[in-house]
């Protein structure tokens, strides 16, 4: 895929992403055509909205998410620092067609893991990890049919990258958890008092978030990429996704890892 081409999807998915309207699919003479060339028009989305990067999101890392939108396993997308909502502020759901919540486990690089030949370790990986906070991602797609949209599409759709919500970092001794077998569940409470439950844990997360950070270090290692000290990696829904809608609140109880609450607005 040429630079241009590139550029051209990139620009298509930032018109769609500024103006909340859907898209049918790329035209097919600027439709990436593999993750290499999905993960550069995401390359070229960064260029072109010359918005600094805050972090990097993990998607599909789960078998059934990655069979409901058929893709061969997980996808990384940017996170840009215009999209990290402040706690306490509302999620606007304005042009978001997803409408679901995810709780998720992010981690925070406390050094650099820049590319190299040979693949990262889970260790290596974890000892350049300085914090673990709780968070709630809100995803989003800019086709209006995303489970038919293609790994490829979706990788340059910025792996449905749309708001971030990053809580507060764990005070327990999170490293001697075993992150696999931990209990995270939500409440959706809506505008009409109903409130309704969903459980999960750690496992849906390729098994462990702890492998989903070896992943994407090696994902973006692979692409020439640094995981770099300060970003922060969200690794995936500890459980199905939470459906929402325009007035609902959800609370996510993370237990020793803390506890994290998101409103939803117009």
């Amino acid at each position: 895929m040429t630079t241009s081409k590139s550029i051209q999807a990139a620009r298509l998915v930032w018109h769609h992403r500024q103006s909340g309207q859907a898209m049918a699919h790329f035209p097919n003479a600027i439709r990436p055509h593999n993750r290499q060339e999905g993960y550069a028009a995401q390359a070229a989305l960064q260029h072109i909205n010359a918005q600094a990067l805050a972090g990097w999101k993990i998607a599909a890392t789960s078998q059934a998410g990655q069979q409901h939108i058929g893709v061969s396993g997980p996808l990384a997308g940017r996170i840009f620092k215009p999209t990290v909502i402040p706690q306490g502020q509302a999620v606007s759901l304005q042009g978001v067609r997803m409408l679901v919540a995810e709780p998720e486990m992010c981690f925070v690089m406390g050094h650099d893991l820049p590319p190299r030949p040979a693949p990262y370790s889970q260790d290596e990986v974890m000892a350049a990890v300085s914090a673990l906070h709780v968070a709630i991602e809100v995803p989003n797609s800019r086709f209006a049919d995303f489970v038919q949209a293609g790994e490829a599409s979706l990788i340059a759709d910025n792996a449905c990258a749309h708001a971030f919500v990053l809580g507060d970092a764990a005070v327990c001794d999170w490293r001697g958890i075993d992150l696999s077998k931990h209990a995270v569940s939500a409440q959706v409470h809506h505008a009409d008092g109903n409130t309704w439950n969903r459980a999960g844990n750690g496992s849906a997360v390729l098994g462990d978030p702890r492998i989903a950070m070896t992943w994407i270090a090696n994902e973006l290692s692979s692409l020439g990429l640094t995981l770099e000290r300060g970003q922060f990696v969200t690794t995936g829904t500890c459980m199905v996704p939470l459906e929402i809608a325009v007035g609902d609140t959800v609370e996510a109880d993370f237990g020793a890892l803390g506890r994290i609450s998101v409103r939803f607005a117009l």
